[in-house]
């Protein structure tokens, strides 16, 4: 398969991803209609796939919905700290190994839903329960896709993946902290 072929099979497996994330998302209430967007925390995309990709890709083989969830959780925590203090959080660099090193890459679940973002208890359950869902379902369209595993496309897939994640947690969480887009009126 050409590298344009693999780009092409990429970018329709995360317009699939992002469709399938945002119906099942909002029927989870955890959406409105119309999903919140925050360019800031979709900046920092980039930088953030760069530092967690030797980690996510290393787990994916024997842990592929904790690799994919994880990155939902990162999206989370950046629409947090966007909404906290961006002018004191834009600057920073280290993002992903600041989550990860909180408690560890296994651990990272629990240092985002209760240390950053201070969910607990039964709250905490929810949130952890809705990622976990969010990367199963991921993962399966992933299985479903039928590319090659190891090649381009594969790995394009997988980033599209990821990347699709990290805005629905960013969104996500944008609509917990009251980030409601309605229509105008006018």
């Amino acid at each position: 398969m050409e590298q344009n072929d693999s780009k092409a099979v990429a970018q329709q497996f995360e317009d699939k991803v992002r469709r399938d994330l945002t119906e099942f998302l909002q029927k989870r209430e955890a959406l409105d209609k119309h999903v919140p967007e925050c360019p800031d925390v979709e900046e920092k995309w980039g930088e953030i796939a760069r530092a967690y990709m030797p980690d996510g890709a290393r787990e994916f083989k024997d842990y592929p919905v904790v690799s994919l969830g994880w990155v939902m959780l990162i999206g989370m925590a950046m629409a947090y700290y966007w909404d906290t203090d961006w002018t004191k959080h834009s600057a920073r660099k280290d993002y992903y190994e600041l989550l990860r090193n909180m408690r560890g890459y296994d651990n990272m679940d629990g240092a985002v839903v209760e240390d950053v973002l201070g969910y607990r208890d039964e709250a905490a359950e929810k949130i952890t329960a809705l990622v976990a869902e969010s990367a199963s379902r991921v993962f399966s369209l992933l299985n479903h896709e039928h590319v090659e595993p190891g090649t381009e496309a594969a790995l394009g897939c997988y980033i599209a993946a990821l990347h699709q994640l990290y805005l629905a947690g960013m969104a996500m969480e944008l609509n917990a902290l009251g980030y409601h887009m309605t229509a105008l009126q006018g």
